[in-house]
């Protein structure tokens, strides 16, 4: 993704009053809630409600398609030299409940 996607993409968390990070759900509510706000039926037919539903529609759906996009890979290719454990351990090793370092009883 490329600088101008990202700006694209916090201009669009800015818009929805969103945090750093949300969930699918949180941007769903978010723009429920504001297009109640701004929907040119209930708050009037100025050319300011109209703008920026226009705005906040765009926005959502940048938002909604940048998460259906998002992918982890959750295994490794299949010309990956990496074996089970050490694909495991390269995402995972660091975190006391999974790496190494936790002691067996």
């Amino acid at each position: 993704m490329n600088r101008k996607e990202w700006q694209a993409i916090e201009q669009a968390r800015d818009l929805l009053k969103l945090g750093d990070k949300a969930t699918l759900g949180e941007i769903k509510r978010a723009y429920h809630r504001l297009s109640r706000e701004h929907h040119p039926d209930i708050a009037g037919e100025d050319r300011d409600n109209h703008e920026m539903m226009s705005r906040l529609t765009s926005a959502y759906e940048l938002l909604t398609r940048y998460c259906s996009e998002y992918r982890f890979p959750l295994a490794p290719d299949e010309n990956s030299i990496y074996d089970a454990e050490d694909w495991w351990m390269d995402r995972f090793g660091q975190d006391p409940l999974w790496g190494k370092s936790r002691q067996k009883r």
